[in-house]
């Protein structure tokens, strides 16, 4: 290209890029370029986290190990919490309103703590996985990873806690008379299928927890609502028994009571399979795949915009 200066000599004029008018995404395409935290697909997503599986249990663990450093009685709080808390709920539920009827004392109270405990379980990892973005925006602005190892590790590290505490548990049911038998390998199966539910659960609230920090001041009032409802303090069949039978079916087959209902069973020997809702493995299966599932992917859909803003 040439042009004509005002003394009519030619002056050479810069040759026009090829590049030249080209949109952003071309230009990448062109050079092998691509977006920096950008989603990768689901299949390459699972096997990013499945090459981080090392650093999820050792974060778990870390966090597990930090959470009581500063309390002189250390990780035994892990257990004296819900010890304590059972011990409020049984002397104003238990002694106070009444709660217990239709289950003898040597079977409520391994029945009110076994539900302590394993609603515990589901309601810190939704608190903890409110906060797995939101409360490691520094981790996740500094390093590349898959940011499902934050609210998985979190929920692993809850898992940890109550395997810890199941000590006690077992001690309580063996001390009213329910001692060690085969129903007690049900616990295996019972706890796995609650913390893919409580997994699940985390995902959903770390998404939902990154976008609304505010959640995280909100959910304590939904949990306390949802323990309320569960039947954690209550038989719900004995204390619905005059009220319509869908409105005891709705509370009887919601995830938490589910669980609890299937831990009473295997640990406790007056608990019998009278207690539990129809196809109760069924809808407690269901209700893991569906949150496991579906939490991971709805993650997995926010991917590149966790961290930023």
């Amino acid at each position: 290209m040439s042009e004509t200066t005002h003394d009519d000599r030619v002056a050479l004029g810069a040759a026009v890029s090829p590049d030249e008018g080209l949109p952003a995404s071309r230009l990448a395409a062109r050079y092998g370029l691509s977006v920096s935290g950008a989603r990768p697909s689901l299949a390459e997503y699972v096997r990013q986290l499945w090459d981080r599986r090392h650093f999820i249990m050792a974060f778990s663990r870390a966090k597990l190990t930090a959470q009581y450093s500063q309390a002189k009685l250390g990780q035994l709080w892990q257990v004296a919490t819900p010890l304590l808390n059972a011990a409020v709920y049984f002397f104003i539920f238990g002694l106070l309103l009444k709660a217990n009827r239709g289950l003898p004392r040597d079977v409520y109270i391994p029945f009110l703590v076994t539900g302590v405990f394993v609603f515990t379980f589901t309601q810190s990892s939704v608190m903890a996985g409110v906060r797995a973005i939101s409360g490691n925006l520094g981790l996740v602005r500094a390093l590349h990873f898959p940011r499902a190892s934050l609210p998985i590790s979190f929920a692993l590290q809850q898992l940890q806690q109550l395997l810890f505490s199941m000590i006690v548990l077992f001690a309580v049911a063996a001390g009213f008379g329910s001692l060690p038998d085969l129903s007690w390998l049900l616990i295996v199966p019972v706890l796995g299928l609650q913390f893919l539910f409580n997994t699940g659960l985390a995902l959903i609230m770390a998404r939902a927890g990154a976008k609304t920090p505010d959640l995280a001041q909100l959910m304590p009032f939904v949990m306390r609502t949802w323990m309320y409802a569960s039947g954690v303090m209550f038989s719900i069949p004995v204390m619905l028994a005059d009220k319509p039978q869908w409105l005891a079916n709705v509370l009887q087959w919601n995830p938490t009571a589910i669980y609890m209902d299937l831990m009473r069973f295997a640990l406790i020997d007056g608990y019998g399979a009278e207690n539990l809702p129809d196809h109760v493995w069924v809808v407690a299966g269901g209700w893991a795949a569906l949150f496991a599932l579906g939490g991971f992917v709805y993650f997995w859909k926010a991917e590149e915009r966790y961290g930023r803003g």
